[in-house]
Formats: structure tokens, sequence, C-alpha cells
């Protein structure tokens, strides 16, 4: 019921806009909506969303019009680790789905776990590891979304994948490829855990996205994933880790993001 609650506040606010594309933006990629701003909404407005409290999240939906493409846009998400139910924080997902969405843009800002990545480096996500020891389709299964016991091979689809990879050679970007892995933060990694993440074959490690991921793949909607590699995961430099270097990092890397996503959503 409360589903529809939402799904039908929001088409109150925005005159029914339909999207097809959504696009979650993570730690210090927010910016990207500011550009676009048919209507905007902020999330403690909308019955059944939380409000952000994570420095880099402005916490409103923002709808538009985006190279010919109807968008929505998550301006900053809610994370497990802010005490939310795993349940809470995959709700806009669903959300999504409700609002006729077929393709998910997630994106985070996350620690580089391989040697080949600098700070600032874009990542596209080919798999990735749900470490969070919570899973978001626990509980009765609601079939209108999709089935009890959904497939997870191809999570992140091939073909958006590939439009990313021509997207980026396209614009000269160096997009590196790898699996990201889910920790429940809000700490950073000890050097211990950075050497578990590597052994179990992750190229990078953040604290969201998987649970939104999985959600989405179990509703039917494809699913592209991008990181920007925030700095290196704990012990690999020896260096203390911030937020503040996340953000600044993100900064730096805002204007190849920017580029790169209007030629992904221009290709979908």
């Amino acid at each position: 019921m409360q589903l529809q609650d939402t799904v039908t506040y929001i088409n109150e606010k925005t005159n029914n806009f339909t999207p097809e594309i959504a696009l979650i933006l993570g730690s210090g990629l927010g910016d990207f909506a500011d550009d676009f701003s048919d209507f905007v909404i902020p999330y403690g407005d909308i019955p059944g969303f939380e409000a952000s409290t994570v420095k880099g999240h402005k916490g409103q939906l923002v709808f538009a019009t985006i190279c010919g493409k109807k968008v929505v846009m998550m301006q900053g998400r809610y994370h497990y680790y802010e005490g939310h139910p795993i349940q809470r924080v995959v709700y806009p997902v669903k959300v999504f789905k409700k609002l006729g969405v077929k393709n998910l843009i997630v994106t985070n800002a996350a620690g580089g776990i391989s040697r080949d990545f600098q700070a600032s480096d874009l990542m596209l996500i080919t798999d990735h590891i749900n470490f969070m020891h919570v899973n978001p389709l626990i509980g009765p299964n609601d079939d209108d979304l999709g089935p009890r016991f959904p497939d997870m091979t191809d999570v992140y689809k091939k073909d958006l994948q590939e439009l990313a990879m021509a997207a980026a050679k396209k614009l000269n970007i160096n997009l590196k490829k790898g699996v990201y892995m889910a920790l429940t933060g809000p700490n950073y990694e000890t050097p211990s855990e950075t050497k578990m993440v590597k052994l179990l074959g992750a190229d990078a490690v953040g604290m969201s996205t998987v649970p939104e991921a999985m959600v989405a793949n179990y509703c039917g909607i494809k699913v592209l994933g991008i990181s920007c590699i925030s700095n290196a995961a704990a012990g690999i430099t020896g260096e203390t880790l911030s937020h503040q270097e996340v953000i600044e990092a993100a900064n730096a890397a805002k204007s190849k993001f920017k580029s790169l996503l209007l030629e992904i959503i221009k290709g979908m």
C-alpha cells in the first residue's frame, strides 16, 4: 500500500513524468543532477523515503529530460550504516520499478584494491560481492516486483557494459573494469580486511550499491554500475582515510564522470 502511495505522490508532483532511466548518484557525484531540474522533490517530502544525512548527498529526487530521455536521479542515497533497515535503503528502487524505469545507472565512491587504480579513476562494475551480511530480498515476496528466487548471474548487463566502454572510448576516458565488494561501514576497512577483500576477488570496496543493484535486477531493471575510485583502500599506501578525500576525488573526476554519463544516456 505504501509503495502505491509513494508513486501517487510523485506522479502528482511531476505531472505524471514517466522516467525510463534512473540514476543513483553517490558521494560527491550528485552535481551531475544540478544541470537538469524539471522537477525536484526532497526525500523528506516523499512518503516512504528517508532524509539523507551524509555530506555529499543532497537528498532529493530530480526529474529531467536528458538527451531526449526521461530520467529520474537520486541526488545522493541513504545507507544501511545510517541505521536504516535494508528494506528502506532499497525502497527507492522499487519505486523506480513502479514509475516505469527500465535501466538503472548506479554510482558510488569506492576504495581501490587493485594497484592499477589511481584516485579519481572510474571503474565499470562487472560484478559484485555482497559482504554486508544482509540481503534486501529477505522477507515476504511481492510477485508484482519480481520472483522469489531471482538469478544473479548477470546483474550488470553486458550490453550496458559494452555501451559504457564504447562511450568511454569515444570520449578518450580510461574506464577501468572490476568487481565491487560492499561492506556495511561506516568505518573504513582495516589493512587486514583489505587483504581479505583482495583475496576474495574484489577490485574496489565500498558501503553501498550492492543492495540497490540486487533489487533492481530482481525487479527486472537492467543495471549499469560505475565506481569513482576515491583512494587506495586501507593498508595499500599506509595513509589514513577520510571522507574529505572521497569528496575531493569525486570532484577531480567530475568532468569526465558527467561527460561519460551523458554519452551513456544518449546511447540507451
